[in-house]
């Protein structure tokens, strides 16, 4: 499963959250690195794309729970 896929897993909330707003988020960015699996290259992107001031810190949590999922 890629980053993206599992990301895609917090949408659609009907009381979003910075998650939910992030995977939103990604889901309408149509250059987001969609099929890597690369933190530096996600972290990369969404430094030069942030959406919301919380991206980034939002991102790290995601991509903790993704690691734990993927082991």
């Amino acid at each position: 499963m890629t980053f993206y896929q599992f990301l895609m897993t917090f949408r659609g909330k009907t009381v979003p959250d910075d998650q939910s707003k992030l995977a939103d988020w990604v889901f309408e960015a149509h250059d987001f690195p969609k099929h890597s699996n690369d933190y530096n290259e996600i972290s990369d992107y969404l430094e030069w794309n942030s959406p919301f001031p919380d991206a980034l810190r939002t991102f790290d949590e995601i991509w903790d729970l993704y690691r734990h999922h993927v082991e």
